[in-house]
């Protein structure tokens, strides 16, 4: 098996990248999230044709750590959303991977879903493409349908 494809093979899907919280393009990415994010929800509720893989990225805290996680699948409860985290953490221990964790609207630091193979939203990973490596960038364009 060539390496390059080995190593595709084994790459993380919950791989981490730190980032100041001060990171002007990270905040950017979180405004655009947050400032867009009811007219995501008109899409998830709607479901049209050629969509799926709703996700919403929700920002939790242990202490001085803070990490988001992709949550998936998620719904609205009358007190915010609920869902099931979709990543394994590795700077907070106070949630594990598959965890039905409820959360609000402020504590949403991105939304996505594909839309005819393409991902639409996932601000903050486009604003992370900015800083990672060349190969990570070109692994997640080729297999996840990224255009940012």
């Amino acid at each position: 098996m060539p390496p390059s494809l080995a190593q595709e093979q084994q790459r993380d899907h919950d791989e981490i990248v730190r980032v100041p919280q001060e990171d002007p393009d990270m905040q950017q990415a979180i405004a655009l999230a947050q400032a867009s994010l009811d007219d995501f929800l008109k899409v998830w509720k709607q479901r049209p044709a050629n969509t799926s893989n709703f996700k919403l990225k929700v920002k939790i805290t242990e202490g001085d750590a803070t990490e988001h996680f992709w949550v998936q699948p998620f719904r609205e409860d009358g007190k915010g959303f609920a869902g099931r985290l979709a990543n394994e953490p590795k700077l907070v221990h106070n949630v594990k991977n598959g965890q039905l964790v409820r959360f609000s609207r402020e504590e949403i630091s991105d939304w996505g879903y594909v839309k005819e193979g393409h991902q639409i939203g996932s601000f903050t990973v486009c604003a992370l493409f900015k800083i990672a490596p060349k190969e990570q960038v070109e692994y997640y364009r080729r297999n996840f349908g990224f255009d940012c």
